[in-house]
C-alpha cells in the first residue's frame, strides 16, 4: 500500500469552505443514537436468546440463528449499502435505515414462530447496513474542523467500543425485569426520537446527479456474496470446527470471490469498493490495526460472559453490569483522552499505548481461578483493556475516513464497519475454537486422572470441569492478547499519518470536492 496513491488535494479557499452547521452538536446526538443502537444489538439478544429458545421452541441447533440472521445480514450487505448512501444521499440512507430497523424490531418483538424472528434478525442486519456506514459518513463531513472533529470522535469512538458491552447491561435489565421481547421492541423508541432529529437536524452535501458513481452490480455480487461466506463461515466454526467440509467451503468459497472481487474493482468502471481507498497506506493500515483490535475485544466479550455467568453463577443483569466499568473506561478515554490529544500527537502515539494496554489487560485474564475474583482480577483488566480500546477507536476511525472524496465517503464508512464486522466474527470463532478444544483436552486428562487415584464423584467432576473451562478460557484470551500485539505492530509500522496542523476541511476531502457542485438535502 502506497501512502502517495491519491492525487494532491487542492487548495480550498476560506470563501468555499462550507459554514459549519450551528445545529452540528445535535445531529451528532441524532447519529450517536443511530449507532448506538446498530452496535448494542450485536449483544443485546445474547443474554436473552435463553428465554427467546424457550418461548419459542427453538432446537439448540437452530438458536444460533438469531445471532448469525443478524450478523450474515449486517456484515454481507455493508459494502452496499455504503454505496446506496454515496448514490442517493446519506441523510436519505439513514432515514430509510432507521425506518426500516425499527420495523424489523417490532416485527421481531412480536414474533411468535422461531422463523419469523430469524427473519426479523436478517431484516435488522439489512437495514443496519445501511444506517452504519451512512451514520459514519455523516460524521465526517458534519465535522470538519480538527478541533471539533476530535470530540466529535470521541463519542462516537465511545459508543463504537462500548456499545457491546452496554448491549449486555440493557439485555440482562430488561429480560430480568420485563422479558426478552423487550430486546427488541427497545430499538423502535430509540429510531423513533433518531427519526425526528435526523429530519429537523442532519444536512447532506452530496454530488449532483451527473458527479455520482454508478452501482457496480458485478462488485455486489461478488463483494457481498464472499462477505456473506466468510462471516457464515465463521459463525458455522463455532460449532462445527475450522475442519469441517462446509466451513472450509464456505471460508475457500468467500476468499475466492473476495479475490475475484479485488481483480473486478481494478477493471469496474464505477468499482462498488475502489482500490485507491485501501491502497492508502494509512487508511489500509487503520483498516486491519481496527480488524485485528476487535478480534482481541469480542473474544474477551464471549468468554467473560459465560465465565461470569457459568462459573461464578451471576444471573444475566449481574453479568450485565459487570461489563459497566469496561464501557466507562472506554467513554472516558475516548473523550477525555484521545480527543484531546488527538489534534496533537500523531494518530499511532495512541493507537500504540491503546493496544499494548489493551494487551496487558487481556493478558491479566490467562491468570482467572474458578474461585470468584472479580474485584482482584476481572475489574483492574477491563479496566485496562477498556482505556486501552477508548485510545484506540477514535483515532483509527478518524484516519481510516479522512482524505477521502465526498462520493466515496459513504463506501469508505461501510469499509470501517467491515473491518469490525469481519474481524469480530473471525475473532470470536477463531478464539472460541482454540478455548473449546483446550478445555476438552483438559477435561479429559483430568478425569482420566482422577478415576485412577481415587474416583470420579459429582463434586470432583464439577471442579474438573470449571477448572478445564477456565483454562481453556485463558489459553484463548492469551491468544487474543497476542492478537492485540500484533495490531500495535500494524499501526506502529503502517500508520504514519501526522497531528492535523489546521482546521481546513482541506483535510477531508479529496480531489474530487467541489464546492460549487455540492447541495444540502
Amino acid at each position: 500500500m502506497s501512502s502517495t496513491s491519491q492525487p494532491s488535494l487542492p487548495s480550498i479557499t476560506r470563501s468555499h469552505r462550507p459554514e459549519a452547521d450551528p445545529r452540528r452538536w445535535w445531529g451528532l446526538v441524532v447519529i450517536a443514537l443511530a449507532q448506538l443502537m446498530v452496535v448494542l444489538d450485536a449483544t443485546i439478544v445474547n443474554i436473552a436468546l435463553p428465554s427467546a429458545q424457550r418461548e419459542l421452541h427453538m432446537s439448540d441447533s437452530n438458536r444460533q440463528w438469531v445471532i448469525t440472521a443478524y450478523t450474515l445480514a449486517f456484515g454481507g450487505l455493508l459494502l452496499l449499502g455504503g454505496r446506496i448512501a454515496d448514490l442517493i444521499g446519506r441523510k436519505r440512507t439513514f432515514v430509510i435505515g432507521l425506518v426500516g430497523f425499527a420495523a424489523a424490531s417490532a416485527l421481531g418483538g412480536a414474533a411468535h414462530t422461531s422463523g419469523l424472528l430469524f427473519a426479523a434478525r436478517a431484516l435488522q442486519g439489512a437495514f443496519g447496513a445501511l444506517l452504519a456506514p451512512s451514520a459514519l459518513s455523516l460524521l465526517t463531513t458534519t465535522f470538519t474542523d480538527v478541533k471539533e472533529r476530535s470530540k466529535a470522535f470521541g463519542i462516537y469512538g465511545a459508543i463504537a467500543g462500548g456499545g457491546a458491552a452496554i448491549g449486555l447491561i440493557m439485555g440482562g435489565l430488561l429480560t430480568e425485569f420485563l422479558n426478552w421481547r423487550w430486546c427488541l421492541y427497545v430499538n423502535v423508541p430509540i429510531a423513533l426520537v433518531a427519526l425526528l432529529g435526523a429530519l429537523w437536524l442532519l444536512h447532506d452535501p452530496r454530488p449532483e446527479r451527473a458527479a455520482r458513481p454508478s452501482l457496480d452490480i458485478r462488485g455486489v455480487v461478488l463483494g457481498c456474496g464472499g462477505l456473506v461466506a466468510v462471516v457464515y463461515g465463521c459463525s458455522e466454526a463455532r460449532p462445527r470446527g475450522w475442519s469441517d467440509p462446509l466451513v472450509l467451503g464456505l471460508l475457500c468459497g468467500g476468499a475466492v470471490l473476495l479475490g475475484v472481487f479485488a481483480w473486478w474493482q481494478t477493471r469496474a468502471r464505477s468499482p462498488l469498493l475502489p482500490l485507491h481507498i485501501v491502497r492508502d497506506r494509512n487508511r489500509g493500515g487503520a483498516f486491519l490495526m481496527l480488524a485485528l483490535a476487535v478480534m482481541g475485544m469480542f473474544g474477551m466479550f464471549l468468554f467473560m460472559t459465560y465465565y461470569l455467568q457459568v462459573v461464578l453463577g451471576y444471573s444475566p443483569l449481574r453479568a450485565g453490569l459487570a461489563f459497566l466499568p469496561l464501557t466507562g473506561a472506554i467513554i472516558f478515554a475516548s473523550t477525555q483522552i484521545s480527543a484531546r490529544l488527538m489534534s496533537r500527537l500523531p494518530p499511532r502515539l495512541l493507537m500504540v499505548p491503546g493496544a499494548l494496554l489493551a494487551a496487558g489487560g487481556l493478558f491479566a485474564l490467562t491468570f482467572l481461578t474458578v474461585e470468584p475474583a472479580y474485584a482482584s482480577h476481572v475489574l483492574p483488566s477491563m479496566l485496562l483493556v477498556g482505556l486501552g480500546m477508548g485510545l484506540i477507536f477514535m483515532p483509527v476511525m478518524d484516519v481510516a475516513t479522512s482524505r477521502v472524496a465526498v462520493h466515496d465517503s459513504g463506501v469508505t464508512s461501510a469499509t470501517v464497519n467491515t473491518a469490525q464486522q469481519v474481524g469480530g466474527s473471525i475473532g470470536t470463532a477463531l478464539l472460541n475454537t482454540i478455548a473449546t478444544s483446550t478445555s476438552a483436552a483438559y477435561i479429559t486428562a483430568h478425569l482420566k486422572t482422577a478415576a485412577a487415584t481415587g474416583g470420579i464423584t459429582p463434586d470432583v467432576q464439577d471442579r474438573v470441569v470449571k477448572e478445564g473451562t477456565v483454562h481453556g478460557f485463558g489459553v484463548a484470551i492469551a491468544w487474543g492478547s497476542g492478537i492485540m500485539l500484533l495490531a500495535a505492530a500494524v499501526a506502529w509500522l503502517l500508520i504514519t499519518a501526522r497531528a492535523p496542523r489546521q482546521a481546513s476541511v482541506a483535510t477531508e476531502y479529496g480531489p474530487a470536492y467541489d464546492p460549487h457542485r455540492m447541495r444540502a438535502v
